[in-house]
Parts: C-alpha cells; sequence; structure tokens
C-alpha cells in the first residue's frame, strides 16, 4: 500500500490541487494524509473558520482520505511563528506519515503562506533524513498559482501530468463541499474554472482532464 501525503496551507488547497489524483490513489488503494498547515488546532475557532473545517471534513470523507493532521499555526501571519517551530512540526508530520509521494503547494503562489509551507517541508524531506519518500511534487493552486509577478521564478512550468479523466465530476463534488469557497463563474475558485483548467492540461497530454506537477524530486 502506498501513503501519499498532501501539505495543504489552508482548508480546500488539497482537494483545489490535488483532489483527483487523491480520488485516483484511493481507488488504487492508497493510504492519504492530508497535513493542513495553518489549521489553528487546539484553538478556538472563529465561526467562518469552523465553517471551513465542517466543510473540509466533508470533502475528506468524500474523498476517503484516511488522515487529517492539523497545525496549531494561522494563516496570514505564519511567517511569525518560528523556524524551529514549524519545521518541527512538518518534520514530525512526515516522519509518522512515512508518505512515497508527497505533494507541496507551488513555491511561486502569490500567497506567501504556500511559500511558507513548502520551504519548511523541503527542510523536512531532505535526503539525509529516515524518509522513504520516492517523489515530491508541487501542485498548482487556482486562484494562487499563476498571479503573482510575472518573472521565471514564479512560473508554475508543469512536468508531471496525472489523467483524471474518470474522477473530474468527483473533484468538483468534493469541491462542492466548500460552499464557502467555491464561488460563481469567472471566479477563479467556481466549478467551471476547475473543470477548465482539469481539461486544458489534459488535452496538452491527449486525455480528457488531468492535473498538473512540477516533480521536485524522485528516487528510484
Amino acid at each position: 500500500m502506498m501513503n501519499i501525503l498532501v501539505f495543504a496551507p489552508h482548508r480546500d488547497d488539497e482537494i483545489l490541487g490535488v483532489g483527483g489524483t487523491i480520488l485516483k490513489r484511493k481507488a488504487a488503494g492508497a493510504h492519504v494524509t492530508v497535513c493542513v498547515v495553518t489549521a489553528r488546532e487546539g484553538q478556538e475557532l472563529p465561526p467562518n473558520v469552523k465553517r471551513i473545517h465542517e466543510e473540509m471534513l466533508q470533502a475528506h470523507a468524500y474523498c476517503g482520505i484516511d488522515k487529517y493532521v492539523g497545525l496549531p499555526f494561522s494563516a496570514v501571519n505564519l511567517e511569525t511563528f518560528s523556524r524551529r517551530e514549524l519545521n518541527k512540526a512538518i518534520f514530525d508530520t512526515v516522519t509518522e506519515a512515512a508518505p512515497e509521494e508527497v505533494y507541496l503547494p507551488f513555491w511561486g503562489d502569490m500567497q506567501k503562506d504556500h511559500q511558507i509551507v513548502t520551504e519548511a517541508a523541503m527542510v523536512a524531506l531532505r535526503e539525509k533524513y529516515d524518509h522513504p519518500v520516492k517523489r515530491i511534487y508541487a501542485y498548482e493552486t487556482l486562484s494562487e498559482t499563476g498571479i503573482n509577478l510575472p518573472t521565471e521564478n514564479y512560473a508554475f512550468i508543469p512536468n508531471v501530468f496525472e489523467d483524471i479523466s474518470d474522477y473530474l465530476e468527483q473533484k468538483k463534488t468534493a469541491l462542492s463541499f466548500f460552499q464557502s469557497q467555491v464561488h460563481d463563474f469567472p471566479d477563479l475558485r467556481s466549478p467551471e474554472t476547475v473543470e477548465a483548467l482539469a481539461k486544458f492540461r489534459g488535452a496538452t497530454v491527449n486525455v480528457r482532464a488531468a492535473e498538473a506537477f512540477m516533480l521536485i524530486r524522485e528516487t528510484k
């Protein structure tokens, strides 16, 4: 059984970026862990965050996600937490999940939280540690990927495409649980935009729908 670990800076990033692949991996018998870094775990959640949390749990149940890990950090001010504390929390998550595949947000995303999460995760995923990680991917997140400064450092250039033709409708259903986060077209987080991106990524490799990733590292 393959162990999959997805790091999501915020609740719903995991479904937007990796939802179809999660569904496909689950259908193949994989064990999937999702770690939400800015979950504010252990704190009293305000009503709006509590609502998103409940929506996330419903989406996770629908997708068959095996384990949710919420870290105690908060969004927007993630950079104010000590690097040692963040790195250790992510390192401990990697150690416990023992993943063969890891999915990270793209470093060049507009949201600073995405950059911080990826940098911390790459510290924990260094080859010097005894983690059986075979592949590390960066995923794209609608409303964050591709809208940063127009320079080469922030360009998402995918080189791995996961065929999700059989899982696109299920991905859209999973996203529909996030009623507070999904909006009408032409919003980037609309069902139509999610479908359009999946079809565009799929067309580039001659399949009906795909999720695109940047391969960061592969060990065979």
